[in-house]
């Protein structure tokens, strides 16, 4: 099992239209943040917000796989039932 490189989340169905809605991104990852003192928000460390050539992504660390199981296929099951693309990749920022 590959647990190097990033899992990317890309805000474009299958068929490629835009996601909806246009904060899905910040909802995902407030979904698997937890909350410090003063009620701040703590952000996974394994998972960011990023814009890839303007279409908001979910990127995750492939570490999380074996780190969070359960963690891991909430996420990659959320870009299944929505029909997201999705991109393994151990460059990040992609390259051309």
């Amino acid at each position: 099992m590959a647990t190097t490189g990033k899992v990317i989340i890309q805000g474009l169905t299958q068929d490629g239209n835009k996601f909806r809605p246009s904060d899905w991104a910040e909802r995902l990852c407030g979904a698997v943040a937890t909350y410090g003192p003063g009620r701040r928000i703590i952000f996974h460390p394994n998972v960011k917000l990023a814009a890839i050539e303007g279409v908001k992504c979910v990127v995750i660390d492939a570490s999380l796989e074996e780190d969070d199981e359960m963690l891991f296929e909430f996420l990659t099951d959320f870009a299944d039932e929505n029909k997201l693309q999705t991109i393994r990749t151990d460059t990040f920022p992609l390259e051309k």
